[in-house]
């Protein structure tokens, strides 16, 4: 048999063979570098403060890399338009955000803000009443960690129908007032200090998760699979040519007595 696979024929099969493995090869090695890449972590810079307007623009959805990125704004809350989110943790312990429209300086563009959270609804009661009456235009920093907007989600029949758990901003602009059409960003700002009468709300920095990607080290063997079959493929029909030939020959043996 090794006379049959060092003909030409078959050593230039071989040569094919080995060809065609190696692209397999590099195949499997691409599907796993991109395996590798997605399980990276990438190094985010959430503590370092950037202007909001630069970490996400208004009138569109945030970029992922926002998410939980500190940012600094400049401009001045609009009293009256304070709203209670309800069901709200902090530090394990459940209560109540409050939540102020804030008008920015250099675009002029509405976004929520998280002031602050409160054990009780009194207590948040009471510190929305103190904001409705205060001035207007008091221009000021703010600083916070930007979230993207959360989903609004319906209270069930036992339970105010105007109630909001999450702070979702197509649900507030509904209970802004006098909002048309007016910018807007897609997100809440978390206040870093908070404002009288609440407590700080819990806002660690954002975990950066990294996750193997399996669809990619399963084509990757599939690939090691393809180019050894290659190589075998070869084998295979090498040894079948050398066995029709001593069967071949074999009957001529026959024939001849």
């Amino acid at each position: 048999m090794t006379k049959t696979m060092l003909r030409p024929r078959w050593i230039l099969a071989l040569l094919l063979a080995l060809l065609v493995a190696a692209a397999f090869a590099l195949l499997g090695r691409w599907q796993l570098e991109r395996a590798i890449a997605s399980g990276e972590v990438v190094e985010r810079t959430t503590e370092t403060v950037q202007p909001l307007a630069e970490a996400v623009p208004p009138d569109g959805p945030p970029r992922e890399a926002a998410t939980g990125q500190l940012v600094t704004v400049d401009g001045s809350f609009l009293p009256g338009d304070e709203q209670l989110i309800s069901d709200r943790f902090n530090g394990g312990a459940s209560g109540f955000w409050v939540v102020s429209r804030f008008i920015t300086a250099d675009d002029a563009a509405n976004i929520a803000v998280a002031r602050g959270w409160a054990p009780t609804e009194r207590a948040a009661a009471a510190a929305i009443d103190e904001f409705a009456a205060a001035p207007a235009g008091q221009a000021q920093t703010l600083t916070g960690r930007f979230v993207p907007s959360e989903a609004p989600v319906v209270p069930d029949e036992t339970r105010d129908p105007h109630t909001q758990t999450t702070v979702s901003t197509a649900a507030l602009i509904n209970e802004w007032r006098d909002f048309t059409d007016q910018s807007v960003y897609a997100g809440y700002i978390v206040d870093t200090d908070a404002a009288a009468g609440l407590a700080r709300i819990d806002s660690p920095a954002p975990v950066s998760d990294a996750s193997i990607n399996w669809l990619n080290i399963f084509y990757a063997l599939e690939w090691a699979v393809f180019a050894g079959f290659a190589v075998f493929l070869w084998y295979r029909l090498a040894r079948d040519a050398w066995e029709r030939e001593q069967e071949q020959a074999a009957i001529a043996a026959a024939e001849a007595v």
